[in-house]
């Protein structure tokens, strides 16, 4: 079985997201029933070159162990060279390596790298194929509906991706020229879904415990993935896992954010450079949202 799937139980996972999703907040989203998480994005180029801020990517807490690696990278030979690295380095903290193959951030498409990989099938198994050969561990790899509608080429890609040794695969339902606008469209996961025989996670929209019960419903999906939603909000995840197991569930009070927000504030603290405080603002503006008198508390 794979190690996103626990006790038997719908995976419900925290997304990699690039200066958001650290260790510690991973950390607060498995202590509300997060089921799974990934590191941030690591670049396979920078933990060649040694650079000691991908490698900090790489730590993980006690509460999430094991975890997936998310790795960047469009050459087939770094890619499963850093594999073997990770594998070798990491053994304790990690138990699958994920290829993030839908980042639309121009900084990583001009590279050919992460969505831009959709636009190149060969390319993208070679790195998979290299991949899943290098590793003891299970590959997998996120990828998203397409470069754009014209080229919506997700279910081709997942063929590809299994038939190069993926053991799991997570289809976030936008283009790449969409970025984070506009709907997801969960169609094209339920195609992806009935078109390959390993495990499909759904990203995009899952904003509820009824969203998640929802595209599972509707996409035939092993499992959801829950991102932009979990941002100032862990407690999401208790609520999704309520409705998966058909309880009841009570919001927190806006006191039980603002304790949350503390917390995740002093364990920040604990484990990180003062100087780095910039990088938890954001988290604590979003445990604020829709406060009363929030825009003063953030000023």
């Amino acid at each position: 079985m794979l190690p996103v799937f626990k006790k038997n139980k719908t995976p419900v996972v925290l997304a990699p997201m690039a200066g958001i999703s650290d260790f510690v907040y991973r950390r607060v989203c498995m202590e509300h029933g997060c089921d799974f998480t990934y590191t941030e994005m690591v670049s396979a180029k920078g933990l060649f070159y040694g650079g000691a801020k991908t490698r900090e990517l790489l730590r993980v807490s006690e509460a999430e162990r094991p975890c997936a690696v998310q790795l960047f990278g469009s050459d087939p030979v770094i890619v499963a060279d850093m594999i073997k690295r990770i594998a070798d380095e990491f053994a304790d903290d990690i138990c699958m390596v994920d290829i993030n193959m839908g980042c639309p951030m121009p900084k990583i498409t001009g590279n050919g790298e992460g969505s831009a990989l959709m636009l190149d099938v060969p390319r993208a198994a070679a790195v998979m194929e290299a991949a899943a050969k290098a590793s003891a561990l299970p590959v997998s790899c996120k990828f998203r509906k397409g470069w754009d509608e014209a080229r919506a080429n997700a279910v081709e890609f997942a063929r590809a991706m299994e038939a190069s040794g993926a053991a799991l695969v997570t289809v976030h339902g936008r283009t790449r020229e969409q970025l984070y606008h506009g709907p997801a469209d969960w169609e094209v996961i339920a195609r992806v879904a009935a078109a390959v025989k390993i495990p499909v996670i759904g990203n995009g929209d899952v904003d509820s415990g009824e969203a998640a019960v929802r595209m599972l419903n509707e996409t035939g999906a092993a499992g959801v993935m829950v991102g932009r939603a979990a941002e100032g909000n862990p407690f999401i995840f208790d609520e999704i896992r309520a409705a998966l197991d058909g309880r009841g569930y009570v919001p927190p009070t806006d006191y039980e954010r603002m304790c949350e927000a503390v917390r995740h504030a002093e364990l920040f603290l604990a484990e990180k450079d003062e100087r780095l405080f910039p990088e938890l603002r954001k988290h604590m503006s979003w445990y604020t949202r829709g406060m009363r008198g929030a825009l003063e508390l953030r000023r």
